[in-house]
């Protein structure tokens, strides 16, 4: 069976319930009507982030994640997902949430976004807040 993985880069996390997390989001990727070929998550620092955001995407400012899409056919998942541990506590602070309610949404935001979802407009950033509450609320 195709495999998530996790990993650190430059901080200290350990994410807690990782095969409990995998099988929510297989699940939710099943419900996409998606094939998972195989998904790793790269947890990091604002820092790491930040240098690859310069680097792959010209972009100057901090985010909270990037998304390679590795797929190399349609309606399957393959894919690099880097999560900045700072920005979503920061965020879960910001938004009063607690800290693993802001992480499961960051992790399922990368994943619609190797679905095909997007977030650059007000009416694809709902559509997409939408999916992930759809998927959060299934997390048992």
């Amino acid at each position: 069976m195709p495999a998530i993985n996790f990993f650190c880069e430059d901080v200290d996390f350990k994410l807690k319930h990782p095969r409990k997390t995998s099988t929510w989001i297989k699940e939710s990727i099943l419900k996409e009507k998606r094939i998972l070929q195989g998904l790793n998550y790269i947890f990091c620092s604002d820092q790491y982030l930040l240098q690859m955001n310069q680097e792959y995407l010209n972009h100057k400012t901090l985010t909270d994640i990037i998304t390679f899409d590795n797929a190399e056919t349609a309606k399957t998942i393959e894919g690099d997902i880097f999560i900045s541990i700072d920005r979503v506590t920061e965020n879960a602070e910001k938004f009063d949430r607690p800290f693993d309610e802001e992480l499961h949404r960051v992790l399922i935001h990368g994943v619609l976004h190797l679905v095909g979802y997007g977030d650059k407009d007000p009416a694809s950033k709902a559509k997409m807040r939408k999916k992930e509450d759809t998927y959060l609320a299934l997390r048992k």
